[in-house]
């Protein structure tokens, strides 16, 4: 088992918890109030436009992590030991972080550029883990 598999799992939840401090920023901006907690998403309205981004980028955060995640637990259990797929176990999470500030940024290109490169990140580990596990099989 390579530790990078679990390091990248480990950073990316940090990825997706740091995506709420532009969004908290923003929601400062909002005049937030104790009422915003009875229907948190009504408030997205009120923020400011970068601050919608950041709601957005946020959410995203959480669907991508949700395909990420079993990959590099893939590449974990079936100990793959790859370059290229540890190469994209560490690009994953700084792509991800990238993608937030290029997403609250307003930099469309970029932000397309670094979602696509995650998706070939955890494209990457999802084939060299089934490659692993198809290879212990015989």
């Amino acid at each position: 088992m390579h530790p990078a598999f679990a390091w990248s799992l480990l950073l990316s939840a940090g990825v997706v918890v740091a995506s709420l401090v532009p969004l908290g920023a923003a929601r400062s901006q909002a005049d937030f109030q104790i009422s915003d907690l009875a229907a948190p998403r009504a408030m997205a309205e009120r923020l400011p436009e970068w601050g919608k981004r950041a709601n957005w980028a946020h959410l995203n955060s959480f669907e991508a992590y949700i395909l990420f995640a079993p990959s590099a637990l893939l590449c974990l259990i079936a100990g793959v030991n790859s370059g290229v797929a540890i190469a994209a176990a560490w690009a994953y999470p700084a792509l991800r972080l990238a993608y937030i500030a290029a997403y609250v940024a307003n930099l469309p290109p970029l932000r397309s550029l670094c979602w696509a490169g995650g998706m070939v990140c955890a494209g990457t580990l999802y084939l060299s883990g089934l490659r692993a596990v198809m290879a212990a099989s015989g």
